[in-house]
């Protein structure tokens, strides 16, 4: 009888060492939440962080567009056609710490797609800054490694590397390539757009110039830019000096250009 009980007693302590066991693989796969203990906190493991998707390119981004004429100075220049109510707004010289967040948080704030001319100096100074321009789902355009003036004059073998530089920091801080590229002050010579597009650029220049880098006044720059009519290319600036000016003025413009019918896309 002792010995019946003796066994009875074993089994039963071999299926709660199994249950238990169970149990604790069962945790490991899936922890239910359990409130801590007053006085207590329970460590942890802080969730990994997911990369912020880039937001949606604008109604008219093609993979394939390609030049009618170069430098290309307003939408019709281009093929495949855009939008007929279509205008590009492209700013200049950043990335810049103060402005350019600035300039991404007005045009977030609007839900406007522009296209960034980046100076490869400022980008190798602010990596930060260009990924961010991409994620906010912009377009990115080669501006040179230095911006040197005359851009035209310089020689042939100076002209590649300020392109090659500009398009490697870049790549290199944002994973994207440009697909487009402006020369300094809009000074074009044939050599120029051939280099760009050698290294699979597409020349861009504009056709409405505020000259908001000069700081001429918010007035004069709004008056400026709202002449603007379809298939125009925008110029304004985020980087180069104070852009506060710049700012205001598209402020006004954005809203008042988007009230006349008139579509901002993305090159």
């Amino acid at each position: 009888m002792e010995d019946s009980e003796l066994g009875r007693r074993r089994a039963l302590q071999a299926l709660g060492a199994l249950t238990l066991a169970s149990l604790i693989v069962g945790d490991a796969v899936t922890t239910p939440a359990v409130p801590p203990v007053a006085g207590h906190t329970l460590a942890r493991k802080p969730a990994a962080k997911r990369p912020r998707p880039a937001k949606p390119p604008s109604e008219w981004t093609p993979s394939h567009l390609k030049a009618r004429h170069q430098p290309v100075h307003s939408l019709i220049d281009l093929t495949p056609a855009a939008p007929g109510n279509a205008i590009a707004l492209t700013i200049d010289d950043g990335p810049h710490p103060e402005w350019t967040p600035k300039m991404l948080d007005l045009l977030d704030e609007h839900d406007v797609r522009a296209t960034f001319s980046l100076i490869g100096i400022q980008v190798k100074r602010y990596p930060r800054l260009a990924e961010r321009i991409v994620q906010a789902g912009h377009q990115l355009c080669n501006h040179t490694m230095h911006h040197p003036i005359p851009f035209n004059r310089l020689p042939a073998k100076r002209i590649t590397s300020e392109i090659v530089e500009a398009q490697e920091r870049i790549s290199d801080a944002t994973g994207v390539a440009a697909r487009f590229f402006r020369s300094p002050g809009g000074s074009w010579s044939r050599r120029v757009v051939h280099t760009a597009d050698d290294h699979g650029m597409i020349p861009i220049d504009w056709n409405v110039d505020p000259r908001d880098w000069s700081r001429p006044g918010t007035r004069h720059i709004t008056k400026s830019m709202l002449a603007c009519r379809p298939g125009a290319i925008l110029l304004c600036h985020d980087g180069g000096g104070d852009r506060s000016e710049t700012l205001k003025a598209l402020r006004t413009v954005i809203p008042r250009l988007k009230r006349r019918g008139l579509t901002f896309v993305a090159l």
